[in-house]
């Protein structure tokens, strides 16, 4: 009877113990702040990519029910570039939500770059904000080009060139033409030469900023983004900066690498800034060139304010001030948050 009743006794102790325990566990997750109720998530789709490849970095704050989150209206996540982003969504989970965004990056730059982490403020409601930070990641970015890793080949024995009567004949015909028409050309010349000719002067050339620039409107008022010429659009800003580069400075720019034009514009008279941001708008347009990148149609019209811009500031002192953009050529490049498709 004694067991009994001493059990009866422990079983009591223990229900009051777990009432003072349940209730003490109450009162401690009702005095806990927005900070401590607040979480944050960050992925990244990748961590190595080719120069001018995309990855979406996605961000999803858990909050209680009455908190907001305010997402930053600019980033600068350098060495990366911002494409855009999109706010999903909101999620429930139980008496909590959960807001999600995902934002699309590239870079063009090689080696192991450092994605850089940003902030982000959340409201409780009642006048308290609390600061989240997502995570950095370390991402890899590698060149397009062929893998040159393996073993280096047997060089190889020079090959004959066959030589055939056909083709040497050819050649002299070829020659024979070559030499009745040069002697024909000559002897026009020494005509005209030895009359007294009078040539009317024409007018004189457009300075190569006003060509440019026009070109550059022309190309963004065609329809070669709504037909999905991406590639075609892109190729046409490329010559048209080439050209520029040709009459404005001299330089064979049509037919060098973008490479070869940077270190050839060196010599000349333009500032670093310049030379970097020609790079950086060539190493675009021969992305959707050469490595099959596709822009979406709102990123692609940003090369030609790019190429703008350039001509712009590299044109003489004195024609600067007679350019005055006009409405049409300046794009609104919206907000880093605006969606994207």
């Amino acid at each position: 009877m004694t067991r009994i009743v001493q059990r009866a006794r422990s079983i009591r102790v223990r229900r009051v113990l777990m009432c003072v325990y349940l209730a003490s566990a109450s009162v401690c997750l009702l005095s806990v702040p927005v900070a401590a109720q607040v979480g944050i998530r960050t992925d990244l789709d990748t961590t190595l990519i080719t120069v001018g490849d995309r990855i979406t970095l996605s961000v999803r704050v858990s909050h209680p029910a009455d908190a907001s989150v305010i997402w930053p209206d600019s980033l600068d996540l350098r060495p990366f570039e911002l494409l855009g982003a999109q706010v999903l969504p909101m999620e429930f989970e139980g008496e909590r939500r959960i807001s999600s965004a995902s934002f699309v990056l590239t870079a063009f730059e090689l080696g192991e770059l450092d994605l850089p982490s940003f902030a982000i403020a959340v409201d409780d409601g009642a006048g308290e904000r609390q600061t989240v930070s997502t995570d950095g990641f370390a991402v890899e970015v590698v060149t397009v080009g062929q893998d040159e890793t393996g073993d280096i080949r047997e060089i190889r024995g020079p090959l004959m060139i066959p030589v055939s009567v056909l083709r040497v004949t050819g050649w002299i015909v070829a020659l024979l033409v070559a030499g009745v028409v040069g002697a024909w050309l000559y002897r026009r010349w020494a005509r005209a030469r030895s009359g007294v000719a009078v040539v009317e002067a024409g007018p004189p050339p457009r300075p190569p900023h006003e060509v440019a620039l026009e070109a550059l409107d022309s190309l963004q008022a065609s329809d070669l983004l709504m037909r999905g010429a991406v590639k075609e659009y892109h190729i046409e800003a490329s010559d048209i900066l080439r050209r520029y580069l040709e009459a404005r400075f001299g330089v064979t720019a049509l037919e060098m690498t973008t490479w070869e034009i940077v270190e050839a514009l060196r010599d000349g008279d333009t500032v670093p800034e310049f030379r970097e941001d020609l790079r950086r708008f060539l190493d675009r347009c021969d992305l959707v060139k050469f490595a099959k990148v596709r822009p979406a149609p709102e990123v692609a019209t940003q090369v030609v304010e790019l190429g703008r811009e350039l001509v712009r500031g590299s044109m003489p002192e004195s024609d600067r001030d007679e350019v005055v953009p006009s409405d049409e050529a300046v794009s609104d490049s919206g907000s880093p948050l605006e969606s994207i498709d």
